[in-house]
């Protein structure tokens, strides 16, 4: 992570299914905490905070429901904190989606976690929310070997507490002046800043960054190379889309831009099109939920095309159709050997498919019938199959067992409703984060 790089980091404050946006107003919990969510990455967020102010565990699950909700659809990192009590809430925050979890150094048993935590999950996904700067120097060597980042939340300490270099510190900041945030920010151990500051003027965000910018503070700004002037328009004016999966690189869709659209996609990194239909700007998923968030903008050799790589949540074809494209015409030649990760995707989508619409003698509905039971004694079968096929000589035959048993992994995932594609995100946050 690039520390040079400061954060606007909003938070929200959870319990019993309703938010707010600060803790002095926490009496009166309004808003919905999805939406509330959204519109903090609409407005340029970099990452987000939430604070679970559960007391009972079922209120814990409730929270974390909600939690994973804002996980799958924000375009931008999430900190989860509060509820934690013991190793396994911090694994259930990370399991949710969270990039980090945030330990409270208000409790004595998340101070005794730090060590167990860091080292079960990683120090670049451990944070310590703090308040009492005058004694943390007793816990100084703790969070450095084990912590990636410090979260400040007494302004009255903060000073204090950033004596100590070492540390990554994120501020959590009452509303204060733009000459405080400037001075702030530009300090070497200030990563960001967090609390009223930010959720109170989260509309502004993206002036802010541009004034932080003006003063030599380095900030993430959506830019792009290109002026719309640049590029070779049709006829009409607009400039043709092809809409690609970063994760997987399958075509998703085909639309066109107008300047408008275009200038809107880079400043707000969702995907905005001109539809010519309706003849107006389209930010996609405005409606149902499935925006599509820019990872990349490429243009081709005569810069009349545009080539957008996103990250898609949902479904991008108005069908319910992952991709637009799914009427095949002509098939040529169906191997498929140099595309694992297309072989498994097709298999488990004939295996959710065989749930959905169950045929008769089917093995795969055969276990789908007997239940989780059957598929956990299978799965456990089958592993034990490959340790002994591993002893023998002949690789063929791991080979094959290791097939059945992501035959049978796959009917359990869809049974969880998991995708390759959740699997392959989480991979891919833990090769980032190393």
């Amino acid at each position: 992570m690039d520390r040079t790089v400061k954060k606007f980091i909003p938070s929200i404050y959870l319990k019993n299914g309703r938010a707010t946006r600060s803790l002095s107003s926490f009496s009166v919990l309004s808003e919905d905490p999805v939406a509330l969510a959204m519109s903090y990455c609409e407005s340029g967020a970099d990452s987000l905070l939430i604070f679970d102010q559960s007391i009972k565990d079922d209120e814990h699950e409730t929270s974390l429901g909600i939690i994973r909700e804002i996980c799958q659809n924000a375009s931008c990192p999430v900190i989860g904190a509060g509820h934690i009590r013991r190793m396994e809430d911090v694994k259930k925050l990370l399991y949710a989606g969270c990039s980090m979890a945030a330990l409270n150094y208000a409790r004595k048993d998340n101070i005794e976690l730090t060590k167990e935590v860091s080292e079960k999950f990683g120090r670049e996904r451990i944070a310590v929310c703090y308040r009492a700067a005058d004694s943390l120097t007793l816990y100084r060597e703790l969070i450095i070997q084990y912590v990636d980042e410090l979260i400040l939340i007494d302004e009255t300490k903060i000073r204090k507490a950033l004596e100590i270099q070492e540390i990554p510190s994120i501020l959590c900041l009452p509303e204060i002046s733009l000459d405080k945030v400037l001075e702030f920010l530009s300090l070497d151990n200030v990563c960001g800043i967090t609390g009223n500051a930010v959720s109170d003027n989260v509309t502004s965000l993206r002036t802010l960054k541009r004034l932080c910018a003006e003063h030599g503070i380095n900030v993430m700004l959506g830019s792009a190379k290109y002026s719309w002037n640049d590029f070779r328009k049709n006829n009409d004016g607009l400039l043709p889309v092809v809409t690609q999966e970063d994760s997987t690189g399958e075509v998703l869709m085909v639309a066109y831009m107008n300047e408008e659209a275009y200038n809107r996609t880079v400043e707000t990194g969702r995907m905005t099109y001109y539809s010519r239909s309706r003849q107006e700007l389209w930010v996609k998923g405005l409606t149902s939920g499935h925006f599509q968030y820019v990872r990349s903008l490429t243009a081709d050799c005569d810069m009349d095309t545009l080539l957008a790589k996103v990250d898609q949540v949902g479904a991008a074809c108005h069908t319910g159709s992952h991709s637009c494209f799914f009427n095949t015409d002509l098939i040529i030649d169906t191997d498929k050997k140099n595309n694992p990760q297309q072989v498994l995707s097709e298999v488990y989508n004939v295996i959710t498919d065989r749930r959905a619409h169950p045929k008769e003698g089917s093995y795969t509905n055969y276990l789908f019938e007997k239940g989780i039971d059957k598929m956990l004694k299978k799965l456990g079968e089958e592993s034990t199959e490959i340790v002994i096929a591993a002893k023998n000589t002949d690789n063929r035959e791991v080979v094959y067992e290791i097939a059945d048993y992501l035959y049978h992994l796959m009917v359990l995932m869809a049974q969880k409703n998991i995708s390759w594609a959740d699997v392959t995100d989480e991979l891919a946050r833990r090769e980032q984060k190393k």
